[in-house]
């Protein structure tokens, strides 16, 4: 029942994604991301079989657990394209994987409406699509080169590394800098030129000592580079906003059809939900390419401007929730997508400015990783059946005025940002 799926097997998913995500996150650097990447693919062709065959409650909530998996190892596909190029590659490696994901994710949706809208195929044919496709992919995976060094577990020393790289967002397709002999330190070769077999300090001939060792030597870089990281002021308000927004995104989004559904039920009426995910993520790719260009002082009205476009998301979401029109609530899910992938760009481009390749996966994991947190409590409170349980209707309203309550926040904060920026321009005029 409509219940069932909203209130005790959706929160499934958010419960073993956070519980996943970190333990990946060391996991995927020490096994050196191939085996990960090959875990993310058996994963979901277990989510895919079971979406088609499982029966009963229990089994769905199992799948959820599965799909957890799934996006919780997403992080080693990313990480996994800087361990076996070249630097000088990063630029545009990283467009060709951007563009890849986003041209899967509008094919899909779109060649799903066809099929349904004029081909008049079932949603388990869908899924048949989807699971031999992601069959494809595992076994495309097992060819991969298996990388012989990672950025903690299996990295080079730092007297080889002493330059900063400066790395965007793998999933924003911004640009890359690196200084120009960090290509030329040993252990970052063209991992094409690096023998499989390769003698060296690899983990198969540490000792079990040696490898806990490693393991405590990485968890104290880790929590020095997090406190150096979050020290800076800028830096902890980009990611403050990063994630208290990127956890109501995801609760929107993991409820959005359930509320379309509500509105107008499937079966009544042909609905149109995989050409608006189509048109949301195009669209929004055309604003993460249009922001690139806008050169402002995001330094003085970074904060302002995340709570008006905030603001504008709440507004979407009300909307959504409050006018029982399902095309208004299509234009309405786009606008706030198109919002938050906008906005989500200029965060990921202010924090990964200044920050190396190993502090960026990092503060890129801690941000995730309290999104998720503040997601599951959200999810208890709100959703699941053992807490509140409220219909969709009340949940959206919550995540709307949630949305507000950020752009309230940020427009204070960014008030007296710029309140003190003038008051410290004054000073310095008068002194001089």
């Amino acid at each position: 029942s409509p219940p069932q799926v909203f209130n005790e097997i959706y929160p499934v998913w958010t419960y073993s994604y956070l519980a996943l995500l970190f333990p990946v996150f060391l996991a995927t650097d020490y096994l050196r991301y191939k085996p990960v990447v090959l875990l993310q693919g058996l994963s979901l062709i277990v989510t895919w079989f079971m979406l088609l065959y499982a029966q009963g409650l229990r089994a769905v909530q199992f799948l959820e657990f599965f799909y957890g998996m799934g996006t919780a190892t997403d992080v080693a596909y990313y990480s996994y394209i800087y361990s076996v190029i070249d630097v000088n590659l990063y630029q545009k490696v990283t467009s060709y994987c951007r563009s890849a994901t986003l041209v899967g994710y509008t094919v899909g949706s779109v060649s799903g409406q066809v099929l349904v809208s004029m081909a008049g195929w079932s949603l388990f044919s869908l899924n048949v699509i989807s699971l031999t496709s992601i069959s494809i992919a595992f076994g495309t995976a097992w060819f991969l080169p298996m990388p012989q060094k990672s950025l903690f577990f299996h990295h080079v020393s730092s007297q080889h590394l002493s330059w900063e790289m400066k790395v965007m967002d793998c999933k924003n397709g911004s640009a890359v800098q690196d200084h120009p002999n960090v290509q030329r330190a040993p252990g970052w070769e063209d991992e094409t030129k690096v023998p499989l077999n390769g003698e060296g300090h690899s983990a198969e001939k540490q000792s079990m000592w040696e490898r806990k060792v490693d393991i405590v030597k990485v968890l104290k870089d880790l929590w020095r580079d997090f406190l150096q990281c979050y020290s800076s002021q800028t830096m902890l308000c980009w990611s403050v906003w990063w994630a208290l927004s990127t956890c109501g995104y995801f609760q929107v989004i993991n409820y959005a059809q359930a509320l379309w559904e509500m509105v107008l039920p499937s079966h009544s009426t042909e609905i149109y939900n995989g050409a608006v995910e189509a048109a949301s993520t195009l669209l929004g790719a055309v604003a993460v390419f249009v922001v690139g260009h806008i050169k402002t002082s995001w330094a003085m009205w970074g904060e302002v401007a995340l709570a008006l476009f905030s603001f504008l998301i709440a507004a979407a979401v009300y909307i959504m929730d409050t006018v029982r029109n399902i095309w208004v609530c299509y234009a309405s899910y786009v606008v706030f997508r198109i919002i938050y992938m906008l906005l989500i760009t200029i965060a990921t481009f202010q924090i990964a400015t200044n920050l190396s390749v190993e502090r960026y996966a990092l503060v890129f994991g801690v941000n995730t990783f309290i999104a998720l947190a503040l997601q599951t409590l959200l999810t208890l409170i709100v959703v699941d059946a053992s807490g509140l349980g409220l219909d969709i209707f009340t949940q959206f309203m919550i995540y709307a005025s949630y949305f507000a309550a950020i752009s309230l926040v940020f427009l204070g904060s960014g008030i007296y940002s710029i309140t003190r920026a003038y008051r410290r321009q004054e000073q310095m005029q008068s002194r001089s």
